[in-house]
């Protein structure tokens, strides 16, 4: 149950968030945008009974939360995109080791689109990554994040950026659920205590399988690494089957354009929008939520009626891909966003100016 709303920095919130859905092990390094969630979790978390780490560096960190994860304890780390480049190879073997955790990417700007959709580790895996627009839907993100995260066993990502952390907004946010030890969550079966150890049948949670390698056995027998990737295979392609697509759409009944954005950018590409249809022009706005799983099909069907479709983002062109691939040719597609950065390159952009959006979105109106 959500308490009454308060006016919260984002970082805040998040802690907040977090905190209540049941995260009792957090560590990251300092680094902006991320550094105030970091600061609130320190203050916040042990006040719960959980531990918040400021590690010596991002590759600490993430090591600290597969360790917590492996114990069942609901985990989550953070960064921004040049942190979390250091956290890839644990993220891709987390994957494999089907490990929950939940990563926040406090973006500057949307250059870590790629990043954060396709992964920058190695080996076959995806993560499901969910963009909020505001603080609010950042909070409700939190709890689904953690949902899934435990669910499919799986790392989960928010994509976020300095708007999200620092700016201040009234919300409410869930109260603290309680610990295991306290009739809350349950510790997973799979969750390594110890009590298996010395048995012959101790657990194992690894990137290399869940068999152990012995001496004369082979094949189904014994350790086949070929088998436990087929499995992971199978089980990413079931969860990007089961999670649901999340898209935000509106006037889309006579759009001859509609434009597409997400994330911080997108609440003001739709104040432009507004704006434009208010004065008479067929503009729609349509905005993905998750980007791992990417609402293709939703797309598709929500453009069909349209003459063009504009992508922004704050990069030089990276979702307008996915946004092509929904529309496969059948809409052109144009991109009016670009690199828009501040000097010190947090990216708070100069760009994210409803007046700007209106011009470039009636320049290539039909």
């Amino acid at each position: 149950m959500s308490g009454p709303a308060r006016l919260l920095a984002g970082s805040d919130a998040l802690a907040s968030a977090m905190v209540a859905a049941g995260c009792r092990f957090f560590a990251g390094y300092p680094m902006t945008p991320f550094t105030p969630v970091l600061e609130s979790m320190a203050v916040r978390l042990p006040e719960a009974g959980g531990v918040c780490m400021n590690a010596e560096s991002e590759l600490e960190a993430i090591g600290m939360c597969w360790g917590a994860a492996a114990t069942g304890t609901r985990a989550a780390t953070g960064s921004t995109g040049q942190g979390l480049s250091l956290m890839q190879e644990a993220l891709a073997e987390m994957t494999l080791a089907r490990l929950p955790l939940v990563v926040l990417n406090m973006a500057r700007g949307q250059g870590d689109y790629f990043q954060t959709t396709r992964g920058g580790g190695h080996g076959d895996y995806r993560l499901p990554v969910l963009a909020p627009s505001d603080i609010a839907e950042a909070v409700a993100h939190v709890s689904l994040a953690f949902e899934w995260a435990q669910a499919w066993r799986t790392p989960v990502m928010i994509l976020g950026d300095y708007y999200l952390a620092h700016t201040h907004q009234s919300v409410a946010v869930p109260g603290p659920q309680e610990p295991a030890s306290q009739g809350g969550f349950p510790r997973p079966e799979w969750a390594l205590d110890g009590r298996s150890g010395g048995t012959g049948r101790a657990k194992l949670l690894s990137p290399l399988g869940t068999v152990k390698q012995r001496d004369g056995l082979g094949g189904q027998a014994g350790y086949d690494l070929a088998v436990h990737y087929r499995a992971c295979a199978e089980r990413t392609k079931a969860m990007l089957r089961a999670l649901p697509p999340r898209v935000e759409s509106m006037f889309l009944d006579d759009a001859d354009l509609v434009v597409v954005g997400y994330g911080t950018p997108a609440t003001y590409l739709r104040a432009a929008v507004r704006e434009l249809r208010s004065a008479g022009a067929r503009i729609g706005f349509v905005r993905p939520m998750t980007l791992v799983p990417f609402p293709y099909a939703e797309i598709a069907r929500l453009v069909r009626g349209a003459r063009a479709v504009a992508v922004y983002e704050n990069n030089t062109g990276q979702a307008v891909q996915d946004v092509q691939l929904a529309v496969n040719g059948a809409l052109p597609v144009e991109f009016i966003g670009g690199l828009s950065m501040d000097p010190s390159g947090f990216g708070v952009a100069p760009d994210l100016d409803v007046r700007v959006l209106r011009e470039r979105i009636t320049e290539v109106t039909p």
